[in-house]
């Protein structure tokens, strides 16, 4: 099935909800302006659609494969991705002085959405790129920017995160790959790396490995965790490749979805054949990023960064099994309407129903996708802002958002993509008809680069209990605003969005009083709450980037701007509050009142 970005629905957010015109008056972003955004979708849409979309089935049939410790991609993805490089889409948010565009994140948020439903497989390597781009750019010493990061900024090599092993998970404390400091500077890097997303591959000259790892003599912990660059070729002083560095991949994994996106086992330090190995003995070479010790640290701006392009990927996938659904709707014949309209049978996308399912599909991902460009706003004046104190308070709304635009659209992603396998009816669930594949590729979402529970777990005490609700209270401060606008309308539509709106605001304000209240005194029944919490504020904050669209769309609709548009968008916001906004009342009574329940089975009744 083809895919069409939605380029019409992201630069209404970009421009009506992010307030693009306010973005590009920020210092160093003047020319980011609509016309600016207007001409990158397009581009983008036309890369995206005609060159990776269609491969995106083949990812799925014909995975990546190892062997001897070499990884071959999907037939085409080699090509394709010499495309991306070539024309600068790794780049398009990095720094000029570093050969990218320097383009805002309310801009290139849209892009990395566009790549991910074109080919969510193709899309992780250029992702960890941009997070290793990130550390760099922060805790990087000059010779390492220099050596490195134009090369990552162009595409031409490709960066990765190493934080996994097989006995530390999520709990990077238990992380044993260590690291001998070595005369010249260096480190010998020895251990395992679980989960390396594009750890070996066949589309770039080299993949600079950021890996976290041990020094002898550091504390116990994370406390004592460093950051490396332990690239696959050692780089010659003149910026050439040198010699095979001592890091291999030992397999891939075979996994449910994403499958053309190789999932690697690395080695480092295990005498790779025909490697630095072989004259200097067993070891891979590695570089200090920053100070020993701080490792965690830097990893987590790589972290931060990918968790809100998994939000995006969430809301991308979403995005594609919507498309899917509403074409095969739109073809499928099957049973008369139950009003009697026809004494035929109909196709389905006329049922009630089947209805019912296509509207929450759309609702979700254009709630979703409002809900992050806002946030990528907010991140760009984080950043850019002439005023300190206005760069603080955005640096904080931004950082409340990231659990949400993780967690809530990649929860999201889940519901919707299974709604699209369930308006194929049986169908949906034969992988030839292609709503599967969605199915599968979003389950991975919820749970690399931090589960759901684990951007809960942020939200509820470094987002929300460590300020004592304080940006949170904020947020439902303008909230508020808006459902003052709205009752200042007369339609129906900004009535009832007033309405659930205010109902969903007060549930969430009670249970920001429980989780700043009860976290000490209580922390399993707030924390056995904790994913419900994440929930209800994705969907209010969401749901609030609805009404303000609800709001443009009706202002624009009475000027004669583009009424189809605009009307299927109050349409839109209007079925989100009737049949989304709704059940944040339910899920305040789940957090206030059912955390004992959660904690009440004795352990051997399991």
């Amino acid at each position: 099935m083809s895919y069409t970005a939605p380029v019409k629905d992201m630069l209404f957010a970009i421009e009506h909800l992010a307030n693009l015109e306010q973005v590009a008056q920020l210092p160093g972003l003047e020319d980011a302006g609509l016309d600016t955004a207007t001409a990158v979708l397009e581009e983008s849409a036309r890369f995206n659609e005609g060159v990776l979309a269609p491969l995106n089935v083949e990812g799925d049939r014909n995975p990546s494969s190892w062997k001897d410790g070499q990884v071959a991609t999907t037939p085409g993805f080699k090509q394709a991705y010499a495309q991306f490089a070539e024309g600068g889409w790794q780049g398009l948010q990095h720094p000029a002085d570093f050969g990218g565009q320097g383009l805002p994140k309310t801009i290139g948020a849209a892009c990395v959405e566009m790549l991910n439903s074109a080919n969510l497989s193709f899309a992780l390597c250029p992702l960890l790129t941009d997070g290793a781009i990130e550390a760099l750019l922060t805790a990087g010493s000059d010779e390492l920017k220099r050596t490195y990061l134009e090369k990552l900024v162009s595409g031409e090599w490709t960066g990765t995160m190493n934080l996994t092993e097989p006995q530390a998970g999520s709990d990077l404390a238990l992380v044993r790959t260590r690291a001998d400091r070595q005369g010249d500077g260096t480190y010998k890097i020895f251990g395992t790396k679980i989960f390396i997303t594009y750890g070996e591959h066949d589309m770039a000259d080299n993949i600079v490995h950021l890996v976290l790892a041990r020094v002898a003599g550091a504390p116990e912990g994370v406390k004592g965790i460093s950051l490396f660059v332990v690239p696959k070729f050692l780089v010659n002083a003149d910026g050439s490749l040198g010699a095979r560095n001592d890091a291999h991949c030992v397999s891939i994994e075979h996994k449910l979805g994403i499958k053309a996106s190789p999932t690697a086992v690395l080695q480092f330090g295990d005498g790779t054949p025909a490697s630095i190995a072989d004259s200097a003995g067993p070891g891979a070479v590695g570089y200090l990023v920053g100070e020993e010790n701080r490792g965690l640290e830097y990893m987590f701006i790589m972290m931060n960064a990918a968790r809100y392009a998994v939000g995006m990927q969430g809301i991308a996938v979403a995005e594609r099994a919507y498309q899917h659904a509403v074409q095969y709707a739109r073809e499928r014949v099957q049973s008369r309407p139950v009003d009697g309209s026809a004494k035929a049978s109909v196709t389905i996308i006329h049922h009630p129903d089947v209805r019912r399912m296509l509207m929450t599909m759309r609702a979700l991902t254009e709630a979703c996708r409002a809900m992050a460009s806002v946030a990528a706003a907010a991140y760009d004046a984080s950043h850019h802002h002439a005023d300190a104190d206005v760069r603080r308070d955005n640096a904080a709304f931004y950082e409340f958002m990231v659990p949400l635009v993780k967690g809530f659209s990649t929860e999201m992603s889940l519901e919707v993509t299974s709604l699209g396998v369930q308006v194929h009816g049986g169908m949906g669930f034969i992988e030839e008809t292609g709503a599967a594949q969605y199915y599968r590729d979003a389950r991975i979402l919820t749970i690399y680069e931090g589960t759901t529970a684990i951007q809960a777990n942020d939200l509820v005490g470094r987002k929300t209990a460590r300020d004592g609700g304080a940006v949170a209270r904020a947020i439902a401060a303008q909230i508020e605003q808006t459902e003052g606008e709205l009752a200042a309308s007369a339609s129906d539509a900004a009535r009832s969005m007033a309405t659930r709106l205010a109902a969903a605001r007060q549930a969430f304000l009670e249970v920001v009083d429980f989780v700043v209240s009860q976290l000490k005194a209580d922390p399993n029944a707030v924390f056995a709450g904790s994913v419900p919490y994440l929930m209800l504020a994705g969907n209010l904050v969401a749901g609030w980037q609805m009404a303000r669209a609800l709001l443009v769309a009706e202002k624009l609709s009475a000027q004669g701007q583009d009424a189809a548009f605009m009307q299927a968008k109050i349409a839109t916001a209007r079925f989100y509050a009737e049949h989304i906004l709704v059940k944040a009342p339910a899920l305040r009574d789940e957090i206030v009142g059912g955390g004992a329940s959660v904690m009440a089975l004795a352990l051997d009744a399991f």
